[in-house]
């Protein structure tokens, strides 16, 4: 009998989850989130460009031990589809352009610098940091093999995404290219309701407008009949 050969298991399973929460508190998910909607909206109307929260990312086929997820992604050149993980190699081979990262209380130095060395590895563009507790913002950009420090980060514009980063107060403010700047879910729904009471105004004072407006029109025609009475023709009058 001549033995067969044992085939090893070629399936390899890459997890769609690394057991960690999304976010450690409130404030880094506001911030996770308000990213997330605002980068977005941004580029809804931008062909195959691809954003992302939390998602797992792995750049390497046959090593689901690479891994990184990081807050926010953007990755131009792929489809805006639904995604249980980013798995590189099934994506035309285009890694994440740029990441961003928000610091929590949780976060070790050991840990940050791990994904610091994972992004300009594996050839993140740019990549942002915040500390929402401290108000520090730091950024890199890509330079050849490495990703190099942006000397200040106050009114710095991302040349990929073309927003702008202001630090007002210790606090980081991000502004679309038209100079509107990102908000929370709360402050648009607050805009969107301030937009709706003065459309609602704007409709009532046009009513009102047109109320008298036929007011008008009515009593005129009640002078023009008044005046047909008394034999008189109204537009000798005009």
């Amino acid at each position: 009998m001549i033995a067969q050969p044992v085939l090893a298991d070629t399936h390899i399973t890459y997890p769609e989850s690394d057991g960690q929460p999304m976010a450690d508190n409130t404030q880094q998910f506001r911030w996770i989130v308000t990213l997330h909607g605002g980068l977005t909206a941004l580029l809804r109307d931008t062909p195959n460009v691809f954003v992302a929260g939390d998602l797992l990312w792995y750049p390497v086929e046959g090593r689901p031990d690479l891994r990184c997820a990081p807050d926010v992604m953007v990755v131009f050149g792929r489809p805006p589809k639904d995604r249980g993980s980013y798995l590189q190699w099934q994506e035309d081979d285009i890694a994440p352009q740029v990441v961003f990262e928000i610091i929590s209380p949780g976060n070790t130095f050991a840990e940050m610098k791990r994904k610091f060395k994972f992004y300009e590895q594996y050839g993140v563009a740019e990549y942002y940091l915040y500390d929402p507790d401290t108000g520090e913002l730091e950024g890199w950009q890509r330079a050849g093999d490495a990703l190099t420090r942006i000397e200040s980060m106050r009114g710095w514009i991302s040349p990929r995404l073309k927003i702008r980063f202001e630090l007002l107060d210790n606090e980081l403010h991000i502004y679309h290219p038209d100079g509107q700047p990102f908000v929370t879910y709360e402050e648009l729904a607050a805009q969107l309701s301030d937009a709706e009471d003065r459309a609602a105004e704007a409709e009532d004072r046009a009513a009102d407008a047109e109320d008298r407006a036929a007011r008008e029109h009515q009593r005129a025609e009640r002078l023009s009949a008044q005046l047909r009475a008394l034999g008189i023709e109204p537009t000798k009058f005009e």
